[in-house]
């Protein structure tokens, strides 16, 4: 170790959730490279996103807070993030780091870097597929390179986007897990999806022409993770070879899960399911954290900043609302954080409470998918959320009911502000108030193309003011009448 302090590389792993990852038990090589690493480390076996999609989940990760302490919890955040918190980067730079955010640029989460790197990481190229890793590694490994000659300590955030929709993974990626014939006219799986308006245009755009294999997608997904993990050991060898791999912390985690052909919800990450909120995290740091422990106690993405901090010997006097995680490492003992309130703010607007037995979700206004109101899940008895129990366990739901409010109300007053998912009523961007009906949902909402997330997240000038998936510019047909 030299003397100056420890560097930072964060990847976050946009959209991948856990239980895809062969090191988290998956039962398809999807990560070789990533598990080989985690050997040197900490791999985090219960870890959590509670506030989804990107810009409350990187919100709480990069400050250290809940959704009640960012006062975040939409995709479309309205402004910056408040001056209330300070991120990472802010506090780093103050101790004297260099700071470079690569992939994220515009999005109030990615407050407070000095250089700002992007790269293309969501349509196609002109093959049709997307090398989005190889795009993302022909920037990322020159900046390491000139980040470690300028000889302070660095920061570098990576944010890797190959699992987030559109999944276009070149060759021989695409066919790794799938040998079937994805144009079946008797395979009929993806018929609802294609039936769904808001969504339909979207996926006609990158789906295969005839498509008929929800199969396919699944394993385009999967192939997608497969190509980044080749990527990512690029960067794992650019470390070493520069000779920085023992003197910089690595942490590997993601924002949010994301939901297949499951739930409704269509190969995206709205909704409060398992499948979003479990995601990975895994930890190495040579000499300071040991090798090869997995961790099974719960932890959530708000405990990230405070483990960081702590790993690097930052002095620090942020009351944070996450906890270092180091206590865990070293197998001490300390109240566990079993029950959490989750959000989102995406496609929908709901809360709920999530204990590890039992899941209440609550829409606060009716949603595009016309689903029920409340619904009530047994996670034990059934762990993929497909039977709602909230007719036949009425005391169960009253009980985490009363949990939620007495949360929020303990929140809002630690933090003298109004819970965020109450006062978020442009959260789609259409500038009319909450909807009054899932058909006004559903008629209001409509992907266009890949090229609409990154207008939402980076808040682009010429973008439109409506709901969009996460790209470019949205090309939209929006109610406006809402």
């Amino acid at each position: 170790m030299t003397s100056k302090m420890p560097n930072l590389l964060l990847l976050g792993i946009d959209s991948l959730r856990r239980d895809h990852m062969s090191g988290y038990g998956y039962h398809r090589l999807t990560t070789p490279h990533i598990d080989q690493y985690s050997q040197g480390g900490v791999l985090f076996e219960q870890h959590f996103s509670p506030s989804i999609p990107t810009t409350p989940g990187y919100a709480s990760m990069l400050t250290g807070m809940d959704c009640f302490g960012t006062d975040v919890v939409a995709l479309r955040h309205g402004g910056p993030v408040g001056d209330h918190v300070k991120m990472l980067s802010e506090l780093l730079e103050e101790n004297g780091y260099n700071t470079t955010c690569i992939g994220f640029t515009g999005n109030p989460s990615a407050r407070g870097f000095q250089k700002y790197i992007d790269f293309e990481g969501w349509g196609p190229d002109e093959t049709g597929r997307s090398p989005k890793a190889d795009n993302l590694n022909r920037v990322a490994i020159p900046e390491m390179k000139r980040l470690k000659e300028e000889g302070k300590p660095f920061f570098l955030f990576l944010r890797h986007m190959d699992p987030h929709s559109p999944y276009l993974p070149p060759k021989p990626f695409e066919r790794m897990f799938y040998d079937g014939n994805e144009c079946d006219p008797d395979n009929h799986s993806l018929d609802e999806l294609y039936d769904f308006k808001p969504f339909a245009d979207y996926f006609s755009s990158w789906f295969p022409e005839g498509c008929t294999d929800s199969k396919y997608i699944d394993a385009q997904y999967d192939g997608a993770i497969a190509y980044m993990d080749a990527g990512i050991q690029s960067i794992f060898t650019a470390l070493e070879s520069l000779g920085i791999e023992d003197e910089t912390l690595v942490v590997i985690t993601s924002d949010h899960g994301e939901t297949l052909n499951e739930h409704d919800c269509y190969y995206d990450h709205h909704g409060l399911y398992e499948t979003n909120l479990r995601i990975p995290l895994i930890l190495r740091f040579p000499g300071k954290l040991p090798a090869g422990k997995r961790v099974s106690s719960s932890s959530q993405i708000k405990d990230v900043m405070p483990t960081i901090v702590e790993l690097l010997g930052i002095p620090c006097e942020i009351p944070f609302d996450g906890r270092s995680l180091i206590p865990l490492v070293k197998g001490e003992e300390r109240v566990p954080e079993s029950e959490m309130y989750i959000t989102e703010c995406t496609w929908m607007r709901k809360h709920g409470w999530r204990t590890p037995e039992w899941k209440l979700i609550v829409a606060l206004e009716p949603d595009l998918h016309f689903k029920p109101p409340v619904e009530l899940y047994n996670l034990v008895r059934d762990p993929e959320e497909l039977h709602n129990l909230i007719d036949e366990e009425p005391e169960v739901a009253a009980h985490l009911m009363s949990r939620l409010n007495a949360h929020i109300a303990k929140r809002e007053q630690e933090t003298g502000r109004e819970n965020p998912i109450y006062t978020n009523l442009n959260w789609h961007g259409l500038g009319c108030g909450p909807f009054k009906t899932s058909q006004q949902a559903f008629d209001s909402m409509h992907i266009g193309s890949p090229r609409t997330a990154r207008s939402l997240q980076t808040k682009e000038k010429e973008a439109e003011p409506v709901a969009e998936a996460e790209g470019e510019p949205a090309e939209v047909e929006a109610d406006t009448t809402c």
